[in-house]
């Protein structure tokens, strides 16, 4: 199945009366194509998939048009329990916790898309096999986040490389729901990598980043949810 709009800017699905707190758009079938088209103001995500192997989203926009706030939805790309994930050419900007959200999947290319004004501008989580290439993030409170998390059902998040992408002054406030666990991101990260396995950090552009330009961080718990990141200053990585 293709759902396919005649460009981003072009063709608009326009969510601002949407009743409820749920997505705008939700794929559980496999071999799914989204592509060429915007979600504006869903009240929860833009558009999840969820257990949806094969699932591509190519030239999607996905935006709050108020700009950031913490009422707005939490994941603007999410697909999530996949096999074959392909998100290219994309664009998310407003999402209160991730911009592009990659959860419990596996053989994953997220590449040559933007994300601004989120908490987090792409998040691989509890993940296997992600390639993150060509990307641009600028303007979220952490640019490109790698996380594993306990208490999901795939745990070991592995064999994730970022290469050659531009991760360029991320210093907006963290406007992250209180509890989030992105909530505990500083502003001014540019590359934050947490108790993940395998990750390669190559040939990025990571600048302008007030707090840490790379930083590895182990997932502690704690009253205090304290942790101890290794920073690296700027430069290209």
């Amino acid at each position: 199945v293709t759902v396919r709009g005649a460009g981003m800017d072009e063709t608009v699905l326009d969510f601002t009366s949407q009743q409820g707190s749920g997505e705008g758009l939700l794929v559980t079938s496999d071999n799914v194509t989204l592509r060429d088209f915007a979600v504006e103001n869903p009240k929860g995500d833009g558009i999840k998939s969820k257990g949806a192997d094969n699932i591509v989203y190519h030239r999607i926009r996905v935006t709050w048009t108020d700009g950031p706030k913490p009422t707005n939805g939490a994941y603007g790309i999410y697909p999530v329990e996949s096999t074959g994930v392909l998100v290219n050419g994309s664009k998310v900007s407003g999402a209160s916790d991730a911009g592009i959200y990659v959860g419990q999947s596996k053989d994953i290319t997220v590449r040559n898309s933007i994300v601004e004004s989120n908490v987090a501008g792409i998040e691989i989580e509890n993940s296997y096999d992600a390639d993150v290439v060509g990307n641009t993030a600028t303007n979220n409170a952490g640019g490109i986040l790698v996380f594993d998390l306990p208490d999901l059902p795939q745990q070991g998040g592995r064999n994730v490389k970022l290469t050659n992408n531009q991760v360029i002054a991320n210093n907006h406030v963290n406007f992250a729901a209180p509890g989030n666990i992105v909530a505990g991101v500083p502003s001014g990260t540019g590359i934050m990598v947490m108790a993940n396995s395998n990750v390669l950090v190559t040939g990025n552009h990571v600048m302008g980043n007030n707090g840490s330009a790379v930083s590895g961080t182990p997932y502690l718990v704690s009253r205090q949810q304290e942790t101890l990141p290794t920073i690296v200053q700027d430069g290209p990585f």
